[in-house]
């Protein structure tokens, strides 16, 4: 088992980070190992990674995630767990730590950790992160649900059901 630990510490509000982090779709845009994020479910996303021809594609369930918090996650496969935390340092700054965590390495995966090279490709994907983000001004909004265990829970409550008694039929 490999565990890498890298943070980053970007120059915007930690609102704007945490919600730009949880817009997997845009990850092809600056993470230049990532070519694709498709997004099946709040909890469940699909990846494709690749290195020239090179191709990986796998799918992660979201376990944990808490607005402006955390986002926690463990692949289908089993091969990998990780977590992203986010720290506000000032209120426009925020630090970003990133935890992998590969617990069935593959022969490629063995090999670039002989080299420290995943640990690098995780440093340089967390800066372009930050180099997006700090480029990109005002944030879209991201979804702002909490999921807990693996299971969902909505942004808003459900409303509260109407407490008037029924009136009498007949």
């Amino acid at each position: 088992m490999t565990t890498i630990e890298e943070t980053v510490r970007v120059a915007v509000p930690v609102r704007t980070v945490y919600d730009q982090w949880t817009q997997f779709k845009t990850f092809p845009r600056f993470m230049t190992s990532v070519v694709k994020v498709e997004q099946v479910r709040p909890s469940l996303t699909r990846w494709t990674l690749g290195v020239g021809p090179v191709r990986h594609e796998f799918a992660t369930e979201i376990v944990e995630q808490q607005p402006d918090t955390c986002v926690a996650w463990r692949s289908l496969d089993g091969r990998h767990r990780g977590e992203a935390t986010f720290h506000a340092t000032a209120p426009d700054r925020t630090a970003v730590t990133v935890h992998l965590r590969i617990v069935r390495p593959g022969a490629a995966v063995l090999l670039c950790d002989t080299f420290g090279l995943v640990r690098r490709v995780l440093r340089a994907e967390l800066a372009h992160f930050r180099e997006f983000v700090e480029g990109l001004g005002e944030g879209n909004e991201g979804w702002r649900g909490t999921i807990r265990n693996g299971h969902v829970r909505p942004v808003e409550s459900e409303p509260p059901r109407c407490h008037v008694p029924r009136w009498p039929v007949g």
